[in-house]
């Protein structure tokens, strides 16, 4: 079985898959805790980006979010936003996790509450607005690929008769072909035995998601690295990471569908994909540069107390800290139809990087 169709069902199986079996995954009490789960810095720094864009575009935007995962993030910006959007959807096919959203938007105002909507996919309906996508892209299944010395391999899922294992097979032709693409654009030769991750489906879901946006921003903000980062050479073995219970492990087999399993973002890949479906690449930052550009230490001074204080500013490291989220999280800015300075990519722009 090739590994982005068993990362799929690990995740995705009805019933069985991580995110869809009804288990705790998020906060303190799951296995990780994101950025919105942190506190409400975050959401607050992004409400000041949507809220810029808001004003350009008018009356009757919207918010559409992928993924909302434990809603943290919907609810903290709906509470936020100086204009509330007259429509904030959530794309979020998995019932289970649909419940543990509307449990927790069930705190906000019922006039903020009747702006939520949940669909199964993107819209179908043209709309302008901002499409937020916190942590979705490392969730997108990957397929798993090396250099031997006979040529690339693609390293499947087998079952040897006591438990699961890796088994190389030459690689399919659509795989095949996007390696041979990805190693033209490196314009330089891996090391034998080098091994890392291709997300096949990535242009394609981000023509997919972003096709009903008519004008406004899109905003995908998630761990990864610009392309020659993630096939650097030293980088040898990939980007595949799981989690179960708030430790990283690197056991892709161990408790299929009670771990997560994700793989770091190649953001070049990314704004390629954008860029092919008919977006201006307008910003690509660390998610420091994003949070500091848009004003997020200035909540210290701003508060009340000085247990509150000391709240924020432990929020503020652990958001914007190398060592921390600081700089493994990037945030990349896609746009259409939309000429508005983006104050969360100016202080610290990256987009020579990609």
């Amino acid at each position: 079985m090739p590994f982005d169709r068993y990362m799929s069902m690990a995740l995705y199986e009805p019933g069985l898959g991580y995110y869809v079996n009804g288990l705790h995954k998020f906060g303190p009490g799951g296995d990780f805790v994101t950025a919105p789960e942190q506190g409400t810095l975050f959401a607050a720094s992004l409400a000041r980006q949507i809220d810029a864009v808001a004003g350009a575009l008018g009356d009757g935007w919207s918010v559409l979010e992928l993924g909302a995962g434990s809603g943290a993030l919907s609810r903290d910006l709906l509470e936020r936003l100086q204009q509330p959007p007259a429509q904030y959807l959530i794309v979020e096919p998995s019932a289970v996790l649909r419940q543990v959203q509307a449990k927790t938007l069930a705190a906000l105002p019922t006039p903020l509450q009747g702006r939520v909507e949940w669909l199964d996919a993107p819209p179908a309906d043209p709309f302008s607005g901002v499409m937020v996508a916190n942590e979705v892209l490392d969730a997108l299944p990957v397929a798993r690929f090396a250099l031997t010395d006979q040529g690339w391999v693609e390293h499947c899922v087998a079952y040897n008769g006591h438990r699961l294992v890796w088994q190389p097979r030459p690689p399919r032709r659509r795989l095949e072909q996007a390696i041979e693409r990805l190693a033209g654009k490196l314009g330089r030769r891996l090391p034998t035995g080098y091994t890392s991750e291709l997300s096949l489906n990535l242009a394609g879901l981000i023509e997919t998601v972003t096709a009903p946006l008519a004008r406004g921003l899109v905003l995908l903000i998630d761990y990864g690295y610009p392309r020659d980062e993630y096939y650097h050479p030293q980088r040898s073995d990939g980007t595949l990471v799981c989690h179960y219970r708030h430790r990283a492990h690197f056991e892709p087999f161990a408790w299929p569908g009670l771990t997560d399993i994700s793989a770091f973002v190649d953001f070049t890949a990314a704004a390629e994909a954008g860029a092919g479906a008919g977006l201006e690449v307008s910003g690509f930052t660390s998610q420091a540069g994003f949070l500091l550009g848009l004003g997020a230490a200035d909540a210290l001074a701003l508060a009340g107390n000085e247990r509150e204080r000391l709240k924020l500013a432990g929020e503020l490291k652990r958001l914007t800290l190398p060592a921390e989220m600081g700089e493994k999280f990037k945030v990349l800015g896609l746009t259409r139809d939309l000429d508005q300075p983006l104050e969360g990519f100016e202080m610290m722009s990256q987009l020579h990087r990609l």
